[in-house]
């Protein structure tokens, strides 16, 4: 789920660079008040961050959506296999009739039209599971995303953080305390939401 990483990657990006604004933006004032860089922003600046490949890992919804997915699309790369090769052999048949010479012109036009219209309807059939899936996928990823702000939104009220970022080998933010580290702690409310909504159906 590549777009849950991208988009928590830019919102973590946009955090710390507002971060940075805010504190060379308070830079003239540093030699006055004697705050060092490290310190937190006057008013603000309390940080925490999720792992977002810890998260993927352990995320019980988010493992089984992900089975779910790669099982679908193989099945579709099945399907769509399985047709490839049945028009692949009707164009085979076609092609050793029409050098034994017992295909009419007729026929021939007849087969060729069919053939035609096999692959027309392969690459609708590819078109339209593609686009489902893909749909389906940006569904999951925007009912994660509104999961996981009501849960920060909850988790956090107590807290007082003023950023929560995400965090994933190469992404934007290079190195991270690992005692900002609040993965586990979502994952565990994540799991638990998972858990009771299952328990309702």
């Amino acid at each position: 789920m590549k777009t849950i990483s991208t988009v928590l990657s830019v919102l973590a990006f946009i955090g710390v660079s507002i971060l940075l604004a805010m504190q060379f933006s308070n830079k003239k004032d540093a030699s006055k008040t004697k705050t060092s860089f490290a310190a937190p922003v006057k008013g603000g600046g309390r940080i925490a961050y999720i792992d977002i490949d810890t998260l993927q890992n352990k995320y019980e919804l988010y493992k089984v959506k992900k089975e779910e997915f790669t099982k679908r699309q193989a099945a579709a790369e099945a399907e769509l296999e399985s047709s490839a090769k049945k028009m692949q052999s009707d164009y085979e048949s076609l092609q050793k009739r029409a050098q034994a010479g017992s295909l009419s012109q007729s026929e021939g036009e007849a087969a060729q039209k069919r053939l035609y219209q096999m692959q027309q309807s392969l690459e609708l059939r590819r078109q339209t599971l593609s686009q489902q899936l893909i749909k389906d996928q940006e569904a999951f990823n925007k009912d994660f995303q509104a999961s996981l702000d009501k849960l920060l939104e909850e988790y956090n009220k107590d807290r007082g953080f003023d950023y929560i970022l995400s965090y994933a080998k190469g992404g934007s933010i290079l190195w991270a305390n690992k005692q900002l580290d609040i993965t586990n702690d979502v994952v565990e409310a994540l799991n638990e939401m998972y858990k009771n909504e299952q328990k309702k159906k």
